[in-house]
């Protein structure tokens, strides 16, 4: 199909069993389900469908598992993006297309078992919109990739301007959906090699962004668990050994954060200045906790 259009659509999955078994229930969740048609969406037979529809139409198919035997696959994207998760871990450690074989487990008991033994399923489907391109803003996941490349630096550009106002949470979604964006281009790339590289080094940069966010509205085990995957991978980056630092700081991990810092130090030493002020406060508070604790047990023993 080359004439792309978005259409919105609730949708019910049920196994071909007596029962006739619920899997996933759009009104239940309350989401209806939204795709652009002719952009080669993962379950592609959904596109052949609902391309076949009106508007207020309710039908109900019968596939068998040659069109089938993704669902468990798709099935745990949008019960991510449900719950409001990212429908793809982008921050996971392994890269590339060996994350989507990296777990045993969906993380769904009765996907892993319809991805074990594929089986028939019953789609019914309810048209409520179509629009055509000039209707809609398609969205970074609607992208190809020449487009998702061409978006990164303006998604990065809005992350920078909402952090300088302030609005930390508005800007880690920028920067999220810039992440995502470049790790979608980059399983199309052989790991290590030039392109390859240059998306990394992209990533990199836009996640500390991102991890300086997290610092602000304080989740700091966060920023710990996104700057140690850049450190293990690339070592000498050396604001992720000092964001790492701030964060090892503020969860009173004493030792983790002097040892950031002084790596901070050793990849560059024009970095004094901020390291002395982050340790000044560190020894400030390792002061204050030290006092506390012999108030409290002072006249115990």
């Amino acid at each position: 199909m080359l004439v792309l259009f978005q259409v919105t659509f609730d949708f019910r999955t049920t196994l071909c069993d007596d029962e006739r078994t619920v899997i996933d229930d759009s009104k239940a969740v309350g989401t209806p389900m939204e795709i652009v048609i002719g952009n080669m969406f993962k379950l592609d037979i959904w596109e052949m469908l609902l391309a076949s529809m009106r508007i207020g139409e309710v039908a109900e198919f019968w596939c068998d598992t040659i069109h089938t035997g993704v669902y468990p696959l798709v099935s745990k994207s949008m019960r991510r993006i449900a719950d409001g998760k990212d429908p793809v871990d982008w921050h996971v450690r392994t890269c590339g297309m060996a994350n989507m074989f990296a777990y045993h487990s969906l993380g769904y008991d009765d996907l892993d078992e319809l991805m074990k033994e594929p089986k028939p399923l019953f789609f019914i489907l309810e048209l409520l919109k179509v629009l055509q391109p000039s209707e809609y803003n398609r969205e970074s996941w609607a992208l190809n990739d020449e487009e998702r490349l061409k978006v990164v630096p303006v998604l990065h550009g809005q992350g920078n301007k909402l952090f300088k106002q302030g609005r930390y949470q508005d800007a880690t979604l920028k920067y999220k959906e810039a992440i995502i964006c470049i790790k979608n281009v980059q399983t199309k790339e052989k790991a290590w090699e030039a392109p390859w590289l240059k998306l990394e080094k992209m990533a990199h940069t836009l996640t500390l962004n991102y991890c300086q966010c997290l610092l602000r509205i304080e989740e700091y085990y966060e920023v710990i668990e996104h700057t140690s995957d850049i450190i293990n991978q690339h070592p000498g980056v050396m604001k992720a050994y000092y964001l790492r630092g701030k964060a090892h700081l503020e969860v009173w991990n004493e030792a983790e954060a002097r040892q950031d810092f002084s790596k901070v130090l050793d990849l560059d030493p024009g970095m004094k200045k901020a390291v002395k002020k982050e340790l000044a406060v560190l020894n400030m508070r390792i002061e204050e906790k030290n006092e506390e604790d012999r108030n409290k047990y002072k006249g115990m023993f």
